[in-house]
C-alpha cells in the first residue's frame, strides 16, 4: 500500500464499501491520505430490515443513510458524497450521465487511486453499471494522466476470466474499525454478524482471511 495523492472510492449501495473495502480505507485514512466516497443510492430497495426487522420499506432509506454516516466515521472518513440516484436502477440511468458523474468526480478530486467494482464480474447490476460508468470514464482520460483503477470482481467465473486478484492488503491491524463499520450497518448485517463474530473470536481461518485481507484487480485498459 502506497502513499497515494487521493483515493476516490466509487460504489452504488451503503455497506459496499464497508464490506469490501472497509479495511483499506481506514489504512489509507490512517496514513493521511485523502479519501472520498461516492455513494450513488441509498440502498433503499434492500431487502434485508434487521432481525428481528427494525425498519420498513418507509424509514429504510433513511436508517441506511444514517448507518452509512455512522460507517464512514468508523473508518474515519470525513468526505462522504451522496449521488442521489435510486437503488436498483442505476443500470438503467443514462450511461452518459453516468460516465459525467465520474468524470466530475475525478476533475474535482484529481486521484491517483480509483476504487470501484468491475464492469462485468460484480454480480449486481447497480455493481456492474457503477464499474462500467468508471472505467469508461478513466478510459477518455490520456493515458499519462489516468489515475489507476482497481476494481473488485466476486462473481463465480472471476479467476477463471481475469486470474487471481493482484492487489492485496493486510487490513489486520484495522479489523477493529472493520468490525465497528460492518456493525454500523446493522439493517443489513445483523444476520449474520454474531456468528462472523463467533467465528473470529474461534480463529476460524476462514473467517480471519476475509476480515484481514482485502483484494481486488488493478483494470487493464486494451
Amino acid at each position: 500500500m502506497q502513499n497515494e495523492r487521493h483515493v476516490l472510492v466509487v460504489f452504488p449501495h451503503p455497506d459496499d464499501e464497508t464490506f469490501g473495502l472497509a479495511g483499506t480505507i481506514a489504512k489509507y485514512i490512517e496514513m493521511g491520505v485523502p479519501v472520498t466516497y461516492a455513494c450513488l443510492t441509498l440502498g433503499e430497495m434492500g431487502r434485508n430490515l434487521g432481525n428481528p426487522p427494525f425498519a420498513n420499506r418507509e424509514t429504510l432509506p433513511q436508517i441506511r443513510k444514517q448507518e452509512l454516516l455512522d460507517a464512514c466515521a468508523a473508518m474515519g472518513l470525513t468526505d462522504l458524497r451522496m449521488m442521489g440516484l435510486r437503488d436498483k436502477t442505476v443500470e438503467f440511468e443514462d450511461p452518459e450521465k453516468l460516465v459525467q458523474m465520474m468524470t466530475d468526480l475525478i476533475e474535482e478530486l484529481n486521484p491517483s487511486l480509483v476504487i470501484t467494482f468491475h464492469p462485468t464480474l460484480a454480480v449486481h447490476p447497480d455493481h456492474n453499471a457503477t464499474g462500467a460508468a468508471m472505467v469508461e470514464a478513466v478510459r477518455r482520460i490520456p493515458e499519462d494522466k489516468r489515475p489507476v483503477l482497481h476494481v473488485k470482481a466476486f462473481a463465480n467465473e472471476t479467476v477463471e476470466i481475469i486470474g487471481k486478484p493482484d492487489v492485496a492488503f493486510d487490513v489486520s491491524d484495522v479489523a477493529d474499525k472493520k468490525i465497528a463499520a460492518l456493525r454500523a450497518h446493522a439493517s443489513q448485517t445483523v444476520w449474520m454478524l454474531p456468528d462472523m463474530e463467533k467465528r473470529w473470536a474461534e480463529k476460524d481461518p476462514e473467517a480471519l482471511s476475509w476480515l484481514h485481507n482485502e483484494e481486488s484487480y488493478t483494470y487493464k485498459f486494451d
